[in-house]
């Protein structure tokens, strides 16, 4: 039997334009720090790794994680710059000239040549 790819929810971490938010702005980080008392975390909430948005024992297991591979996978993915919603809008379709969605359709090309004839 293959093996069947399960999503690890028990450990899932903060996603990369979370991250970028708490690298930009140190309110943010703060205010996901006291989102859990500190006592329920490992260490006491002390050793965190802010990339990879996980708390450690002791800081010889943060330095340590640190050295690591998947520790530097996350700093390489972090290097790119997270999308905006306008590049967002602007990859499914939508008009970003004003930021907002035109709200009459376009005519197509057989429309506008029967409100021509029309108008003759």
């Amino acid at each position: 039997m293959g093996s069947i790819r399960r999503i690890k929810t028990k450990r899932r971490t903060r996603d990369l334009d979370q991250v970028h938010a708490d690298l930009k702005s140190s309110k943010h980080l703060a205010q996901h720090k006291a989102a859990k008392p500190a006592e329920d975390l490992p260490g006491l909430g002390r050793y965190y790794c802010v990339e990879c948005a996980k708390w450690f024992e002791g800081e010889n297991s943060l330095v340590q994680h640190r050295k690591g591979k998947n520790h530097k996978r996350r700093i390489r993915a972090l290097r790119a710059e997270p999308y905006t919603q306008k590049e967002a809008d602007a990859a499914v379709g939508l008009r970003t000239d004003n930021g907002s969605r035109s709200e009459q359709p376009v005519a197509s090309e057989r429309q506008q040549a029967d409100m021509e004839l029309e108008a003759t």
